[in-house]
């Protein structure tokens, strides 16, 4: 298979030919259809993520067609359409047993625990409890941009938020994760503040659906900004780029007995940032993490994109080849482009 590979974290990374993957009993093999470009890849890469044993395939937001399937797999054939999540669940730990396959106790994520889809083929364990059938009409590049983003903000919005129409969300940050919480809390009912430092990204929140922009560059104070728009605070504010800044005003721009959830990712120095628990305490708020979604919930998001009411093909942003996919990796600190890049060739030049 053609595929990226580095051998040491902040190192080059190659694009050569490896050995093709076999399934492993319970798993597949998936022909990479599509595969998308996160800053998490950025992390595992700059070695902030302990789980990736070196050399390493990065790659986690994926779709493709299956090739090869393992012993003692029953609900999956050669041929089928399918995504995964990002993280995926044993099937036979406690939490799985409860159907918390996001947090299983024995989870595995390719990119990360597992080589990934920075490949033409990859191998996915317990194929099923963890894959999705895509419909017909999904794309590979739309369906590899559900990746992690999407489908985190789904359960952050809908599941752990308990969004509800009518209330004011803030998003702190419009990366991948941030604008689809702005599409999909707009979708749910929601007055959706987004707040970024980017006018170019405020300009494309406005266009999925936040009724308000704030400019963190010239605000001055985020939260009090937030507070004044709503005359109050949020109901639900959302951290979706992970910085102790943003974790930080996110909580600050709640109400009373409002809800923070924090999206993204916090990692080596930043991974426990301060947090005013004096406010937290004296006006009840809720403080609550949210790590992918499970298999089984991607049939209520899916049916919301078939009706229509969530359009994620409107966040991506460019289509790009896996040399280029590579090489926009490493930049990944730097917030290049606008919307979700999407690696969908996988072939020489």
């Amino acid at each position: 298979m053609r595929a990226a590979i580095f051998e040491r974290f902040q190192g080059p990374i190659t694009i050569t030919t490896l050995p093709d993957p076999a399934p492993r009993p319970g798993g597949v093999v998936l022909k990479v259809g599509a595969t998308g470009l996160c800053r998490s890849d950025w992390h595992g890469w700059m070695g902030h993520d302990t789980d990736i044993s070196l050399p390493h395939v990065p790659g986690h937001e994926l779709a493709g067609t299956v090739v090869a399937v393992g012993a003692g797999v029953t609900r999956w054939a050669e041929g089928d359409r399918v995504t995964v999540p990002f993280v995926g669940g044993c099937g036979h730990c406690g939490e799985c047993a409860a159907g918390q396959h996001q947090v299983c106790e024995n989870q595995f994520q390719p990119g990360f625990t597992h080589w990934g889809s920075f490949a033409d083929h990859v191998a996915i364990d317990h194929a099923d409890v963890n894959l999705v059938a895509l419909p017909e009409e999904m794309g590979f590049d739309v369906a590899a941009s559900l990746g992690c983003r999407f489908v985190t903000s789904f359960r952050g919005v809908v599941d752990q938020g308990r969004v509800r129409a009518g209330e004011w969300v803030a998003v702190h940050g419009c990366g991948g994760v941030g604008l689809s919480a702005v599409m999909i809390a707009a979708a749910a009912g929601a007055q959706v503040i987004a707040i970024d430092i980017d006018p170019a990204k405020l300009d494309l929140a406005r266009s999925l659906g936040a009724v308000a922009t704030v400019d963190a560059t010239t605000a001055g104070d985020v939260p009090g900004q937030v507070h004044e728009i709503t005359r109050g605070g949020a109901q639900l504010s959302i951290d979706a780029l992970g910085h102790p800044v943003t974790c930080l005003n996110s909580i600050l721009s709640l109400r009373r007995r409002g809800r923070h959830v924090q999206i993204g990712l916090l990692l080596a120095d930043q991974a426990r940032p301060a947090i005013p628990m004096d406010r937290v305490i004296a006006w009840e708020l809720e403080l609550l993490g949210s790590h992918g979604m499970q298999a089984h919930r991607y049939p209520a998001m899916l049916e919301m994109i078939r009706r229509g009411r969530l359009q994620p093909e409107k966040l991506i942003g460019a289509r790009v080849d896996l040399d280029e996919g590579t090489r926009l990796l490493t930049m990944m600190d730097r917030f290049p482009g606008t919307g979700v890049t999407i690696i969908d060739r996988f072939g020489a030049g």
